[in-house]
């Protein structure tokens, strides 16, 4: 039963750490519920920065949020202006002639932690292999599959370009009406090693949605990026 553990939460504490490092005993709760929004607002603002994952670090009243991104330029922003506009907000834009319709208003990170804007760190880490990610891989086959690609194609074509830059294995599995069939099923490809029951196997797990005018398709993505071998301390020679 392997496929039903988060591969994630089940090496905790063996090659895994946690998203969220603080510790609190007093406001446990409200800290967490703090994180899952920030983590919610920043995905939704963020949406076309291809954000791969997100890192809370909390020390007193400081809050440090790393993204991990494949496009650090529009998270930065000019000059610093994106990540500015991220912790305080921003006012709503009007439509500009060739825009569908206008931004709307922001309120910033400030809004939903206790912390002022000087106490908020945004640290920007860039994915340089976008295609050995596997949120990365499961949002892009998403994508591709609400601009009516083939499903088989998407697949392969992200499955190939995983394992030649350098992936150990990968699987992908889609499920829902797909070709907009009446029926829905679940379509998988796989190529190369993925142990899901191997601790230290440096498993990556992305899920993306894809909303199509059929309905909603979700896709999974395993992707195995080696061995995790634990160097053995050596024990100091007695003389």
């Amino acid at each position: 039963m392997g496929q039903k553990v988060h591969p994630y939460g089940f090496r905790l504490g063996v090659i895994k750490t946690w998203n969220s490092k603080w510790f609190e005993e007093r406001n446990y709760a409200t800290w967490l519920h703090e994180d899952i929004t920030l983590k919610r607002v920043v995905r939704e603002h963020l949406v076309n920065a291809s954000i791969a994952g997100l890192e809370i670090e909390r020390a007193a009243s400081k809050v440090k949020v790393i993204v991990y991104t494949a496009r650090p330029g529009i998270v930065i922003g000019k000059g610093g202006k994106g990540v500015e506009e991220l912790k305080k907000g921003k006012a709503a834009e009007a439509r500009q002639p060739g825009q569908k319709s206008g931004t709307p208003a922001f309120p910033g990170l400030m809004k939903f932690t206790n912390a002022a804007a000087d106490d908020i760190v945004i640290d920007v880490q860039e994915v340089r292999k976008p295609e050995t990610n596997a949120q990365l891989v499961a949002e892009a086959v998403a994508t591709q599959l609400e601009r009516r690609v083939s499903f088989r194609r998407a697949m392969k074509k992200a499955v190939t370009q995983a394992m030649k830059l350098g992936a150990k294995g990968i699987r992908i599995r889609c499920a829902g009406r797909l070709g907009g069939s009446e029926m829905a099923r679940v379509e998988s490809y796989r190529e190369g090693r993925v142990p899901l029951h191997t601790l230290r196997a440096d498993i990556e797990f992305g899920m993306g949605e894809a909303h199509t005018t059929y309905g909603s398709i979700g896709v999974k993505v395993w992707l195995f990026k080696g061995e995790v071998l634990q160097q053995k301390k050596r024990r100091p020679q007695g003389r």
